[in-house]
């Protein structure tokens, strides 16, 4: 297998920044940075899965069986899509309790009715 030699084009390129100042690169680089992020945290905001919502409760210090269940219970209530990590931590908040104490006690049927 031979690759074909690619010409070098760095001198025609860079003549479109040749009379940038440091500002202007540096704030070059941020928009073309953003322009490629972009779709990405778009599809994050809009898209998720059990198992993107167990890792983060993993993550959170919940045990996998808990994070399991805590996930299919947001499931089952279409909870998912607005973050099983954010909603404990949410709730944690609230009610002034730790967020291993939220989640025991979604595990145990409580506070339900408080998450959206």
């Amino acid at each position: 297998m031979s690759c074909n030699e690619r010409p070098d084009e760095f001198a025609t390129r860079r003549e479109k920044l040749r009379g940038l100042s440091d500002e202007e690169l540096h704030a070059r680089f941020w928009e073309l940075a953003n322009s490629l992020v972009e779709p990405l945290i778009a599809e994050a905001r809009t898209h998720t899965t059990a198992s993107i919502e167990r890792s983060v409760l993993l993550r959170m210090g919940f045990s996998s069986q808990e994070a399991h269940a805590l996930a299919a219970q947001m499931a089952e209530r279409s909870l998912l899509g607005h973050g099983a990590g954010r909603l404990v931590l949410e709730l944690a908040k609230s009610k002034g309790i730790s967020v291993a104490a939220a989640g025991a006690a979604l595990l145990e049927g409580s506070h339900w009715e408080a998450l959206p």
